[in-house]
């Protein structure tokens, strides 16, 4: 009888999944139960500073008092709805960078998906020359298209889409009279 018990192998995470999965664990600070998001900017594998979503400082928060949508109507038609409330990880965390003197260029940033289209202006602006997304966001195309263009390496740790409650509005709604 083999009395001798198997070893269980430790798998080391790549650099990406493990900054990922520390923005996940920054996420757990965010005030909006929309997209709980979290955000890490490293540079040479190092942190550089951490950002999630949430108010600005003294202002209420999502999660306190509920949620400030503004319904945008597309050039095609489509209608989406986002929470206003907040600012966004990656506006927090380059804020948050700004406050402490902390330069950004040449940096890597890591977030939940593919940064909206301010967030990749500031990014880019920024000198952040690589962003890694754990998804992709629905209406990310204009901000990926950006990157391309002044050469940020945009990567994604999953194939899809993040989904998250409120995100598509039904049309009618918006032409409804009460």
């Amino acid at each position: 009888m083999n009395n001798k018990k198997e070893k269980q192998v430790h798998i080391r995470p790549s650099w990406d999944e493990y900054f990922i999965q520390l923005a996940d664990t920054v996420a757990q600070r965010a005030t909006c139960d929309r997209g709980r998001s979290g955000c890490v900017i490293t540079k040479d594998k190092q942190i550089l500073v951490t950002g999630y979503v949430g108010s600005p400082k003294g202002l209420d928060h999502c999660d306190d008092v509920g949620h400030l949508f503004k319904k945008v109507i597309h050039e095609d038609g489509h209608i989406t709805q986002h929470c206003v409330r907040t600012v966004h990880a990656e506006q927090n965390a380059i804020t948050q960078a700004a406050r402490r003197g902390i330069a950004l260029e040449g940096g890597t940033l890591y977030c939940r998906m593919t940064p909206c289209r301010t967030c990749a202006m500031l990014i880019i602006n920024c000198g952040i020359e690589r962003v890694v997304c754990e998804k992709k966001y629905h209406a990310g195309a204009e901000s990926e298209a950006m990157f391309k263009e002044v050469g940020i390496e945009l990567s994604y740790i999953k194939d899809e889409v993040q989904e998250y409650s409120g995100q598509k509005v039904d049309n009618t709604d918006m032409f409804r009279k009460e």
